[in-house]
């Protein structure tokens, strides 16, 4: 079949790359022209694992084209995937004018049947929106559909091929034939597609997604009453987690989630509630809560100094908001280095992925090292911000060297207790007992 993808941000390249795969023809238009003509080169401007591979892969093939002309990919395509940005707005709102504005050239430049989906992350309702636009603009037969995305950052090529399920809402049994045979390679291997209206589908989105922040939230406040009483995270996620009905997943403790999807649902989905009159109480709690828990280090590092850090070195050990990403949106390194150097502090960062992206929005505010171990060199203590698996299993006695003073603040539980017992750092990290 032959598909267009608008937009080629990270899920939109990530799903016309995927759909590549699955043999059909994508035509990813974006308005960029520089990053079209290098994506055409075979250039791919995000990082995520094993997208590189697959995305050249099918550009050889002949399968995956990439163009500036919406009309012209309109045109040779059955199904357009909108998948736009969708940024929040000061009050927490999703943004919607790429959207719209998408949908109104849509309507003016179709001249046949066309299934129009949202991928974009959308309110509810949304769907009915694009569907009044494009109808305002032409009389040709057409069909929205909401089909949302799940993909972990860091885990989206794994995702896009072997998805736990895939959610399709429309009430169009047309438009569920032509979605259900682009997606059958996917039910021929036993992935359950869901049929849903539009609402209930857009509306899935932001509750799995609020409802994983949540849960990571939920474990951090255990985490953090843990060291109150003296109990140990990691036994009671584990204990935690062997219940089925709750399962491993997302209870690992930490300085908060980030990235580009967590915290804009949970502000999404609070605002689309009151715009109904109706408070996520529980979403409100959550993002009050992660907000604080991002830079619980902070005060920390501020207290074993005797609440004195300028002047202090830091090294800090990660910037984007996860591992296996270059992502730095709402990253927890960033709201560190902010009050840090409010307070005088020097910091050094390591992240051979992310360094770019934090280059451009601080510059020289920090120093930059060429790798982990460099960072150290004279500092007064170590911050780890993501867990990157180079960070797992250190070289102790070479850290100590480097280092002026031996303490980490690990805000991602890198390293087991034991790993650090006898090594002669202070060592704090979340849920845990503090060695001294």
């Amino acid at each position: 079949m032959n598909i267009t993808i608008v937009g080629t941000g990270y899920v939109g390249l990530v799903t016309g790359t995927t759909l590549a795969e699955l043999g059909n023809t994508v035509y990813c238009v974006d308005i960029d022209a520089k990053k079209v003509e290098r994506m055409k080169q075979g250039t791919v401007p995000i990082y995520e694992p094993g997208l590189e591979e697959m995305f050249l892969r099918n550009i050889q093939a002949q399968r995956l084209f990439f163009t500036t002309d919406i009309k012209e990919a309109l045109d040779k395509s059955k199904v357009i995937y909108l998948a736009l940005p969708t940024p929040p707005g000061e009050d927490g709102s999703a943004d919607l004018s790429y959207v719209i504005s998408v949908a109104n050239q849509i309507g003016e430049m179709m001249t046949d049947y066309k299934v129009i989906v949202n991928k974009s992350t959308v309110p509810v309702g949304t769907a009915d929106k694009v569907r009044e636009t494009i109808a305002a603009k032409t009389k040709i037969p057409f069909d929205v559909v909401s089909n949302p995305e799940f993909l972990r950052e860091g885990f989206a090529v794994e995702d896009s091929m072997n998805p736990a399920r895939v959610i399709v809402g429309s009430e169009s049994e047309k438009a569920q034939e032509v979605m259900a045979k682009i997606y059958q390679p996917f039910t021929n291997t036993g992935i359950p597609i869901i049929f849903m209206d539009e609402k209930s589908s857009e509306l899935t989105k932001y509750a799995a997604n609020s409802f994983l922040a949540v849960k990571i939230t939920f474990m951090n406040e255990i985490a953090n009453y843990c060291e109150k009483v003296g109990a140990d995270v990691d036994k009671v996620r584990l204990g935690m987690g062997s219940d089925d009905r709750i399962g491993h997943r997302f209870l690992f403790p930490g300085i908060g989630y980030g990235g580009s999807c967590f915290p804009k649902d949970v502000k999404a989905l609070i605002k689309s509630g009151k715009q109904e009159g109706f408070d996520f109480q529980i979403l409100e709690a959550t993002e009050a809560v992660n907000q604080n828990q991002k830079i619980i280090l902070a005060s920390e590092i501020e207290k074993y100094f005797k609440g004195n850090i300028k002047g202090k070195k830091i090294a800090l050990w990660g910037l984007a908001f996860k591992a296996n990403t270059d992502d730095i949106r709402e990253a927890s390194s960033l709201d560190n280095i902010k009050i840090l150097l409010e307070k005088g502090a020097e910091i050094t960062a390591y992240d051979s992925i992310a360094e770019d992206n934090v280059r451009q929005i601080l510059g020289d505010q920090i120093s930059y090292a060429k790798d982990m171990y460099s960072a150290l060199e004279g500092a007064d203590c170590l911050l780890i911000a993501t867990e990157w698996s180079e960070f797992k299993n250190p070289n102790f006695e070479l850290m100590a060297q480097k280092m002026k003073n031996k303490a980490i603040f690990d805000g991602r539980n890198m390293f087991a207790l034991e790993q650090v017992e006898d090594k002669g750092f202070f060592y704090k990290s979340i849920g845990r007992k503090t060695l001294r």
